[in-house]
């Protein structure tokens, strides 16, 4: 399986991780400045991403599914209460209201637990191609939401951008060698859920982030997630022993770069991007991903690239342009 078939929905110099999980979320319009500073997070961001898929190759094939969840969403929970406790100290926090507890729940039920459940049972299920097309389908998925949920109007240069970009995803995952798109199924139905799933998390984290800062709350649902995913893990029998949560120094290695790196990083700064700029424009970036899983797999295993590459690439760029546009 290569590189771009496990594709998933898990900057600039100026932004690190602490400063953009903490600060509080503004109501006003990005300025210019800030609109390239949150461009270049979001596309850093999507880098991180398609490059831990060679890391999660490698950990799938020491680790139970539901194991490698658990422990990764558990690691990135702690490292996130670490940095609440140092930004805030001794100093008392705001309590949680019970409708953003709520909310909370809500997130890590959606975006943690059934996301990471659904997609590892449908990339078992599916051909990776069908796999990489489905989550593709995340941008679009996401602006129905914030249509529906949120009432954010859909301009024409929005449903031309995430049309242009998904078709330059499909142009560049179907050029790829070995691409095959087989006939849909149950595990195709997990994958479109997971995406589902995550969309609609997206929508209620930027209600959440209207009221409460991107850290506070990222630590809040993961912490949840967590929980849920042990309760999950335990309940299946899944780690019956140390070594099932613990096989070797390099596979737990390769877990603290995809916990640390992709997971609490990346999440932490995709939060903190919706709270800015909404859910439906910072979810056109996802179309990134696959585009930098197929660059990696061609940088890290050797896998050939074609001038259709160049062509899908071009589309996601003028697609993420469009979809992110605003005259303000």
């Amino acid at each position: 399986m290569r590189l771009y078939t496990t594709v998933r929905h898990e900057g600039n110099e100026a932004i690190n991780l602490q400063a953009s999980a903490a600060m509080m979320p503004s109501h006003g319009r990005p300025t210019q400045a800030e609109g390239r500073r949150l461009a270049a997070l979001l596309l850093l961001v999507t880098a991180l991403w398609g490059l831990n898929m060679t890391a999660m190759k490698t950990i799938a094939s020491y680790y139970d599914p539901a194991v490698m969840a658990t422990e990764r969403a558990g690691i990135a929970a702690v490292f996130m209460g670490l940095m609440l406790w140092r930004q805030h100290g001794t100093r008392p926090r705001t309590r949680m209201t019970r409708n953003q507890l709520a909310t909370v729940i809500a997130c890590a039920v959606l975006m943690v637990y059934l996301n990471q459940i659904l997609l590892s049972a449908g990339l078992f299920r599916t051909t990776a191609t069908n796999a990489s097309v489905a989550i593709a389908l995340s941008p679009l998925v996401s602006s129905l939401m914030a249509a529906l949920v949120l009432r954010d109007r859909l301009g024409y240069l929005r449903i031309a951008g995430v049309a242009l970009g998904f078709g330059g995803v499909l142009i560049v995952v179907l050029q790829s060698p070995g691409a095959r798109v087989a006939e849909a199924g149950l595990g195709d139905a997990m994958v479109v859920a997971s995406v589902v799933t995550f969309a609609v998390g997206g929508v209620l984290v930027q209600r959440l982030a209207r009221e409460t800062d991107a850290l506070h709350a990222s630590a809040m649902i993961y912490a949840c997630g967590t929980l849920m995913l042990a309760m999950h893990t335990a309940f299946v029998g899944a780690a019956t022993n140390v070594k099932a949560w613990v096989p070797g120094f390099w596979p737990l290695m390769l877990v603290l770069f995809s916990s640390l790196i992709a997971t609490t990083f990346g999440n932490l700064a995709w939060n903190h991007a919706i709270a800015r700029l909404g859910v439906a424009r910072v979810s056109l970036w996802f179309y990134w991903v696959p585009v930098f899983g197929v660059g990696f797999a061609a940088l890290l295993l050797g896998e050939t690239l074609t001038a259709w590459h160049g062509v899908g690439l071009v589309a996601v760029i003028a697609g993420t342009a469009l979809g992110t546009y605003s005259r303000a």
